[in-house]
């Protein structure tokens, strides 16, 4: 049976999902019953059996509504896709699901814990499903990897670390009024990078006890471009995570396992594996978030990225964002490339730094990086 999905939150990574709705719906599996948002949504090119593109005026015909909540009870539907900013993401949810529908929430799902447990209890309450958009867990490496790490192919874990080095210009943190705000959702670890956080938990475990971070920004924003996180996780195993926007050469992103009998390293975006004994080596195929979500409808099957196992990520999230505005980093320390929007700010060295960080287990400041200040750092007990 075909599946009646709405999308809610069409531009920015919602055209992603309107691309792979119209990939499902020419294979029959789901319907585009209707799309929200409160500005105008653009025309796209979408992919065509026959043409190999076609244009589409916002998708052929699907009813477009500025208000979400008209959209819930205007047409029909089973399953909503939502993709808007994250602190609107819980009272979104809450209207969807009092209408009956499952859910497909973009990451991250909600801001804080106590927004985690209300939604847990929505969920319990309707009988309804979410799926967080964590695609990456479903990633066959990222289960190659973890089956290697339950079996014992790199013998006890003591240590966890994500390193990630990307560059984003000027123009991102004024794509949206919450881009570069504290508290809503955004940060380097909690938004654009939140995929190697949520990776490296689902291998060490989603059971943080502590947290001690550093945060740092290149720009006059309120939240970081930059991060450090050294995490305890109960049973003993320490995650470490070290990410920049403001990075020098591309790192895609790597979770780095290392047990008393071997190193691991999965770099997550790309789905590239190297276990003990092997080569780095690509690890193909990924299971859609939404086909599971169907799946999980039409039989049961256990959905790859519920709610329930994103609550260690969302308490971290939270202690990340909760703390002061970052420090910024001196000028002297940053080289610019570009002008206007397009202007990208590199920390020189960063990329060091990032590898220390991870082989360590230690801050930047515990390592004396010049540009680091141990009154920067925040330590919290999450349990």
């Amino acid at each position: 049976m075909t599946v009646r999905v709405g999308l809610i939150g069409a531009g920015g990574h919602g055209k992603w999902h309107r691309r792979r709705l119209a990939e499902l719906a020419a294979d029959g599996m789901v319907e585009l019953t209707g799309m929200a948002d409160p500005a105008p949504i653009e025309e796209m090119v979408l992919p065509s059996a026959e043409s190999g593109a076609v244009a589409g005026p916002r998708m052929a015909g699907v009813p477009v509504f500025t208000d979400h909540r008209e959209l819930l009870t205007s047409v029909p539907i089973d399953v909503v896709v939502i993709c808007t900013p994250p602190h609107t993401h819980l009272p979104i949810a809450l209207d969807a699901l009092e209408t009956g529908c499952d859910l497909l929430l973009e990451k991250p799902p909600v801001v804080s814990p106590a927004e985690h447990e209300v939604l847990t209890a929505a969920l319990a309450s309707t009988g309804r499903a979410c799926q967080i958009g964590f695609q990456a867990l479903g990633s066959a490496a990222l289960a190659r990897l973890t089956e290697a790490v339950a079996g014992g192919a790199l013998g006890e874990i003591h240590h966890v670390a994500t390193v990630a080095s990307w560059q984003r210009a000027d123009v991102y943190y004024r794509r949206a009024a919450w881009a570069g705000r504290q508290g809503l959702g955004d940060g380097a670890l909690v938004n654009p990078l939140a995929h190697a956080l949520m990776q490296s938990l689902a291998v060490a475990g989603d059971d943080p006890v502590t947290l001690t971070a550093e945060r740092y920004r290149t720009r006059p924003i309120a939240t970081d471009d930059t991060a450090f996180a050294r995490v305890e996780l109960r049973g003993g195993t320490t995650l470490t995570a070290a990410v920049t926007l403001a990075g020098e050469d591309f790192i895609a992103g790597e979770v780095i396992v290392t047990g008393d009998a071997g190193r691991a390293v999965l770099e997550y975006p790309t789905d590239r594996l190297l276990l003990p004994g092997s080569p780095f080596a690509d690890v193909p195929g990924r299971v859609d978030l939404l086909t599971n979500l169907i799946e999980h409808r039409r039989d049961g099957t256990p959905l790859l990225a519920p709610l329930a196992c994103t609550l260690g990520f969302t308490r971290l999230a939270a202690a990340l964002t909760a703390g002061p505005v970052p420090r910024l980093v001196d000028d002297s320390r940053i080289t610019d490339h570009g002008t206007g929007d397009d202007r990208v700010r590199v920390i020189t060295g960063i990329n060091s730094v990032l590898r220390r960080v991870a082989d360590t287990g230690l801050l930047p400041s515990e390592l004396d990086v010049p540009w680091a200040h141990p009154e920067s750092a925040v330590q919290m007990t999450l349990a």
